[in-house]
Protein backbone atom coordinates (compact mmCIF):
# COMPACT_ATOMS: atom_id res chain seq x y z
CA UNK A 1 0.00 0.00 0.00
CA UNK A 2 1.38 3.43 -0.97
CA UNK A 3 1.79 6.04 1.75
CA UNK A 4 -0.85 8.31 0.15
CA UNK A 5 -3.37 5.47 -0.01
CA UNK A 6 -2.63 4.62 3.62
CA UNK A 7 -3.29 8.25 4.58
CA UNK A 8 -6.54 8.25 2.60
CA UNK A 9 -7.71 5.07 4.30
CA UNK A 10 -6.91 6.64 7.65
CA UNK A 11 -8.88 9.77 6.72
CA UNK A 12 -11.86 7.63 5.66
CA UNK A 13 -11.70 5.78 8.97
CA UNK A 14 -11.54 9.03 10.95
CA UNK A 15 -14.48 10.46 9.01
CA UNK A 16 -16.54 7.44 10.04
CA UNK A 17 -15.29 7.68 13.64
CA UNK A 18 -16.29 11.34 13.84
CA UNK A 19 -19.59 10.81 11.99
CA UNK A 20 -18.57 13.21 9.24
CA UNK A 21 -19.46 12.88 5.56
CA UNK A 22 -17.90 13.83 2.24
CA UNK A 23 -20.44 16.68 2.19
CA UNK A 24 -18.96 17.99 5.46
CA UNK A 25 -15.47 17.84 3.95
CA UNK A 26 -16.69 19.59 0.80
CA UNK A 27 -18.25 22.41 2.83
CA UNK A 28 -15.08 22.85 4.91
CA UNK A 29 -12.86 23.00 1.81
CA UNK A 30 -15.41 25.00 -0.23
CA UNK A 31 -15.49 22.36 -2.94
CA UNK A 32 -18.24 20.27 -4.47
CA UNK A 33 -19.07 16.89 -2.97
CA UNK A 34 -18.34 15.32 -6.35
CA UNK A 35 -14.80 16.75 -6.23
CA UNK A 36 -14.22 15.23 -2.80
CA UNK A 37 -15.49 11.84 -3.97
CA UNK A 38 -13.11 11.97 -6.93
CA UNK A 39 -10.19 12.72 -4.59
CA UNK A 40 -10.94 9.61 -2.57
CA UNK A 41 -11.60 7.40 -5.58
CA UNK A 42 -9.04 4.65 -6.16
CA UNK A 43 -9.44 5.14 -9.91
CA UNK A 44 -9.11 8.92 -9.82
CA UNK A 45 -7.00 10.35 -12.66
CA UNK A 46 -6.21 13.38 -10.50
CA UNK A 47 -4.66 12.09 -7.26
CA UNK A 48 -5.22 14.09 -4.11
CA UNK A 49 -2.46 16.58 -3.34
CA UNK A 50 -0.52 16.80 -0.10
CA UNK A 51 -1.97 20.27 0.50
CA UNK A 52 -5.48 18.82 0.36
CA UNK A 53 -4.52 16.03 2.76
CA UNK A 54 -3.21 18.67 5.19
CA UNK A 55 -6.46 20.66 4.90
CA UNK A 56 -8.57 17.56 5.56
CA UNK A 57 -6.29 16.56 8.45
CA UNK A 58 -6.87 19.93 10.09
CA UNK A 59 -10.61 19.58 9.49
CA UNK A 60 -10.47 16.28 11.41
CA UNK A 61 -8.43 17.84 14.21
CA UNK A 62 -5.08 16.28 13.27
CA UNK A 63 -1.77 17.72 12.20
CA UNK A 64 -0.17 15.97 9.22
CA UNK A 65 2.35 14.38 11.62
CA UNK A 66 -0.47 13.01 13.79
CA UNK A 67 -2.35 11.67 10.78
CA UNK A 68 0.82 9.99 9.52
CA UNK A 69 1.31 8.40 12.92
CA UNK A 70 -2.30 7.21 12.86
CA UNK A 71 -1.73 5.65 9.44
CA UNK A 72 1.42 3.84 10.55
CA UNK A 73 -0.29 2.43 13.64
CA UNK A 74 -3.22 0.95 11.73
CA UNK A 75 -0.97 -1.94 10.77
CA UNK A 76 -0.16 -2.86 14.40
CA UNK A 77 -3.36 -3.14 16.43
CA UNK A 78 -4.09 -5.33 19.44
CA UNK A 79 -6.41 -8.27 18.87
CA UNK A 80 -6.51 -9.07 22.59
CA UNK A 81 -5.10 -7.89 25.92
CA UNK A 82 -2.94 -9.94 28.25
CA UNK A 83 -4.48 -11.69 31.25
CA UNK A 84 -2.66 -9.23 33.53
CA UNK A 85 -4.13 -6.26 31.64
CA UNK A 86 -7.64 -7.67 31.88
CA UNK A 87 -7.16 -8.35 35.59
CA UNK A 88 -6.17 -4.72 36.11
CA UNK A 89 -9.30 -3.54 34.29
CA UNK A 90 -11.68 -5.53 36.49
CA UNK A 91 -9.88 -4.38 39.65
CA UNK A 92 -11.61 -0.99 39.26
CA UNK A 93 -15.25 -0.93 38.15
CA UNK A 94 -15.02 2.70 36.98
CA UNK A 95 -11.90 1.97 34.96
CA UNK A 96 -13.68 -0.99 33.36
CA UNK A 97 -16.69 1.20 32.52
CA UNK A 98 -14.47 3.83 30.87
CA UNK A 99 -12.63 1.05 28.98
CA UNK A 100 -15.90 -0.39 27.65
CA UNK A 101 -16.99 3.10 26.58
CA UNK A 102 -13.67 3.65 24.79
CA UNK A 103 -13.85 0.27 23.04
CA UNK A 104 -17.33 1.31 21.83
CA UNK A 105 -15.86 4.51 20.34
CA UNK A 106 -17.16 6.99 22.90
CA UNK A 107 -15.40 10.31 23.20
CA UNK A 108 -14.41 11.80 26.55
CA UNK A 109 -17.28 14.28 26.15
CA UNK A 110 -19.70 11.37 25.66
CA UNK A 111 -18.50 9.71 28.86
CA UNK A 112 -18.75 12.92 30.90
CA UNK A 113 -22.23 13.70 29.60
CA UNK A 114 -23.50 10.22 30.48
CA UNK A 115 -21.82 9.23 33.74
CA UNK A 116 -21.21 10.96 37.08
CA UNK A 117 -17.49 11.47 36.62
CA UNK A 118 -15.47 14.62 36.97
CA UNK A 119 -13.20 15.58 34.11
CA UNK A 120 -10.20 14.86 36.35
CA UNK A 121 -11.47 11.36 37.21
CA UNK A 122 -12.25 10.56 33.60
CA UNK A 123 -8.86 11.79 32.43
CA UNK A 124 -7.11 9.72 35.12
CA UNK A 125 -8.82 6.57 33.90
CA UNK A 126 -8.13 7.36 30.25
CA UNK A 127 -4.45 7.84 31.09
CA UNK A 128 -4.50 4.43 32.77
CA UNK A 129 -5.97 2.90 29.61
CA UNK A 130 -3.20 4.63 27.68
CA UNK A 131 -0.64 2.98 29.98
CA UNK A 132 -2.31 -0.38 29.35
CA UNK A 133 -1.93 0.28 25.59
CA UNK A 134 -5.67 -0.15 25.01
CA UNK A 135 -5.90 3.44 23.77
CA UNK A 136 -3.67 6.38 22.99
CA UNK A 137 -4.78 9.70 24.45
CA UNK A 138 -4.15 12.40 21.87
CA UNK A 139 -4.03 16.20 22.19
CA UNK A 140 -7.42 17.62 23.09
CA UNK A 141 -8.16 14.42 25.03
CA UNK A 142 -9.09 12.63 21.83
CA UNK A 143 -9.18 8.84 22.16
CA UNK A 144 -7.46 6.62 19.62
CA UNK A 145 -8.23 2.92 19.96
CA UNK A 146 -5.25 0.61 19.63
CA UNK A 147 -7.33 -2.47 18.91
CA UNK A 148 -8.02 -4.33 15.70
CA UNK A 149 -11.48 -4.83 14.27
CA UNK A 150 -11.46 -8.45 15.43
CA UNK A 151 -10.47 -7.48 18.98
CA UNK A 152 -11.97 -9.72 21.65
CA UNK A 153 -11.58 -10.47 25.33
CA UNK A 154 -9.58 -13.60 26.23
CA UNK A 155 -11.75 -16.76 26.10
CA UNK A 156 -12.05 -17.89 29.70
CA UNK A 157 -10.05 -14.83 30.79
CA UNK A 158 -10.65 -12.33 33.60
CA UNK A 159 -13.06 -10.05 31.66
CA UNK A 160 -15.29 -12.88 30.48
CA UNK A 161 -15.24 -14.48 33.92
CA UNK A 162 -16.22 -11.11 35.42
CA UNK A 163 -19.20 -10.67 33.11
CA UNK A 164 -20.21 -14.30 33.53
CA UNK A 165 -20.35 -13.85 37.31
CA UNK A 166 -21.46 -10.22 37.60
CA UNK A 167 -23.20 -9.37 34.36
CA UNK A 168 -24.86 -12.56 33.11
CA UNK A 169 -27.48 -12.90 35.88
CA UNK A 170 -28.50 -9.26 35.34
CA UNK A 171 -28.50 -9.66 31.54
CA UNK A 172 -30.79 -12.72 31.71
CA UNK A 173 -33.10 -11.14 34.29
CA UNK A 174 -35.55 -9.94 31.66
CA UNK A 175 -38.67 -11.16 29.90
CA UNK A 176 -37.13 -10.08 26.55
CA UNK A 177 -40.45 -8.79 25.22
CA UNK A 178 -39.67 -5.12 24.51
CA UNK A 179 -38.51 -3.50 21.28
CA UNK A 180 -34.93 -4.50 20.32
CA UNK A 181 -35.17 -7.52 22.66
CA UNK A 182 -35.25 -11.17 21.68
CA UNK A 183 -34.60 -14.43 23.43
CA UNK A 184 -34.41 -17.69 21.54
CA UNK A 185 -33.34 -21.05 22.84
CA UNK A 186 -33.40 -24.17 20.72
CA UNK A 187 -32.10 -27.65 21.20
CA UNK A 188 -31.47 -30.51 18.82
CA UNK A 189 -29.05 -33.29 18.00
CA UNK A 190 -26.36 -32.56 15.41
CA UNK A 191 -23.52 -34.51 13.89
CA UNK A 192 -20.00 -33.12 14.31
CA UNK A 193 -20.11 -31.90 10.70
CA UNK A 194 -23.44 -30.13 11.22
CA UNK A 195 -22.22 -28.56 14.47
CA UNK A 196 -19.11 -27.30 12.66
CA UNK A 197 -21.28 -25.70 9.95
CA UNK A 198 -23.38 -23.97 12.59
CA UNK A 199 -20.25 -22.68 14.33
CA UNK A 200 -19.27 -21.10 11.02
CA UNK A 201 -22.69 -19.42 10.80
CA UNK A 202 -22.25 -18.03 14.32
CA UNK A 203 -18.86 -16.56 13.34
CA UNK A 204 -20.49 -14.94 10.30
CA UNK A 205 -23.19 -13.49 12.55
CA UNK A 206 -20.58 -12.09 14.91
CA UNK A 207 -18.80 -10.39 11.99
CA UNK A 208 -22.12 -8.97 10.78
CA UNK A 209 -22.77 -7.50 14.23
CA UNK A 210 -19.32 -5.89 14.15
CA UNK A 211 -20.08 -4.41 10.70
CA UNK A 212 -23.38 -2.96 11.92
CA UNK A 213 -21.59 -1.56 14.98
CA UNK A 214 -19.10 0.22 12.70
CA UNK A 215 -21.93 1.47 10.47
CA UNK A 216 -23.80 2.84 13.51
CA UNK A 217 -20.81 4.98 14.51
CA UNK A 218 -21.93 7.49 11.86
CA UNK A 219 -24.95 8.33 14.05
CA UNK A 220 -24.75 10.55 17.16
CA UNK A 221 -24.43 8.80 20.52
CA UNK A 222 -28.02 9.59 21.56
CA UNK A 223 -29.29 7.52 18.62
CA UNK A 224 -27.15 4.48 19.48
CA UNK A 225 -28.11 1.88 22.07
CA UNK A 226 -25.94 -0.56 23.99
CA UNK A 227 -27.05 -3.93 22.65
CA UNK A 228 -25.99 -7.17 24.30
CA UNK A 229 -26.01 -10.32 22.18
CA UNK A 230 -25.47 -13.74 23.70
CA UNK A 231 -24.38 -16.44 21.28
CA UNK A 232 -23.57 -19.74 22.96
CA UNK A 233 -23.25 -23.31 21.76
CA UNK A 234 -21.99 -26.47 23.44
CA UNK A 235 -22.87 -30.13 23.92
CA UNK A 236 -25.43 -29.96 26.73
CA UNK A 237 -28.37 -31.59 28.45
CA UNK A 238 -30.19 -30.61 31.64
CA UNK A 239 -28.48 -31.78 34.83
CA UNK A 240 -31.66 -33.63 35.80
CA UNK A 241 -31.31 -35.67 32.60
CA UNK A 242 -27.60 -36.37 32.95
CA UNK A 243 -28.13 -37.67 36.50
CA UNK A 244 -30.30 -40.40 35.04
CA UNK A 245 -27.71 -41.53 32.50
CA UNK A 246 -26.26 -44.99 32.89
CA UNK A 247 -22.53 -45.03 33.65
Amino acid sequence: MTEIKQLLNTIKYQLKQQAKTYRDVADALQLSEASIKRMFSDSSEAPITLDRIIEISHFLGFSLAELTQEASLTQAKLSTLSSAQETELISDSVLLMVAVCAVNHWSMADILSTYRLSETECLRHLLKLDQLKLISLLPGNRIRLNISRDFDWIPGGPIRDYFRQEGMPDFLNSRFHHEMENFTFTHGMLTEAAASKFQTELRHLKRKFAELHAESLQSPLKKRHGIGVLMAMRPWEPISFSKLRKN
